[in-house]
């Protein structure tokens, strides 16, 4: 599975931007997608997670009321929507993927690296104060 991940670009606070997540051959296996950022400096972050079986979400408390993962089964994609921009939103958005399944995992698997054995080249957003 190859994933690309496009969307970024320049804001100023307060604007939206929408990231999308593009699975190539093999993305109908994918179990969950998450997005993640790192900024200059600090280590990559959790941001947002979509598990596909039953549609389940999970968002980092920095970004929960601001921003929307979901899935577009018409594109098959999944796109993290962004509203609110912050400053401190900016980072290298990367995208990653896992197929391997959640089960006898703890509820907050998806939400650390390590669940996926897929990841995205990473899109840049810099969000202007």
């Amino acid at each position: 599975v190859q994933l690309q991940a496009s969307g970024g670009g320049l804001a100023q606070a307060g604007d939206s931007l929408r990231l999308s997540c593009a699975a190539s051959a093999g993305a109908e296996s994918i179990v969950a997608t998450g997005w993640f950022r790192q900024a200059p400096g600090k280590e990559r972050e959790f941001v947002a997670a979509f598990r596909r079986s039953g549609g389940i979400r999970y968002y980092a408390d920095s970004v929960k009321g601001r921003f929307t993962i979901s899935r577009d089964n018409a594109k098959n994609t999944v796109d993290l929507q962004m509203n609110s921009l912050k400053p401190e939103d900016t980072a290298i958005y990367y995208c990653a993927a896992d197929r391997r399944g959640w089960l006898g995992r703890p509820n907050t698997y998806y939400t650390t690296a390590s669940a996926y054995n897929y990841w995205g080249q990473g899109t840049q957003v810099t969000v202007s104060s």
